[in-house]
């Protein structure tokens, strides 16, 4: 049992470092756009990208050592964490709620940061169309809608020539 454990201490603990790395990722990216250095956006954005995959397989993994350790415990593997620390050693108790704890509220954190980087991101959208919209009135613009389509042109784009006389 005390490899299983093991084992599953050292996935929590991975995982708790990747969650870790994506909220540096997403504070980077917040200054990014706060100071006006959008030339680095889109690295971190693939990093940021990166990132997710690296923590979706820290999980897994994690889940997987979970699964063999509720097997152990004769429990479905479907049991969650929290079913399985009372039936841990005393002594492992409160380094595996820690680690369930400190990862449960790191991942809250990084959400948050996701949506607040979300907003400001899609605030930045905003105002580059209105400012296009006040130089090009009556042109569409060319970006995504809420359904991942580009809308179809109300008015008719005229050409730039015709737009500025």
């Amino acid at each position: 049992m005390k490899e299983l454990l093991s084992n599953l201490i050292e996935a929590l603990r991975e995982e708790l470092k990747q969650y870790g790395e994506m909220l540096a990722l997403l504070e980077q990216q917040q200054r990014l756009v706060m100071q006006r250095q959008v030339a680095e956006l889109p690295e971190n954005v693939n990093c940021v990208n990166s990132q997710a995959g690296v923590i979706a397989a820290a999980r897994q993994e994690r889940e997987q050592r979970q699964r063999h350790l509720a097997r152990l415990l004769s429990l479905p593997e479907t049991s969650g964490i929290t079913m399985l620390i009372p039936l841990l050693p005393s002594d492992y108790r409160p380094l595996v709620d820690a680690l369930v704890h400190e990862n449960n509220e790191l991942l809250i954190r990084v959400q948050q940061r996701a949506r607040q980087n979300h907003l400001l991101l899609s605030h930045c959208v905003d105002l580059m169309q209105q400012l296009i919209n006040s130089i090009f009135p009556g042109v569409s613009p060319t970006t995504y809608d809420g359904s991942g389509h580009i809308p179809v042109a109300a008015v008719a784009p005229r050409p730039l020539y015709q737009a500025v006389g």
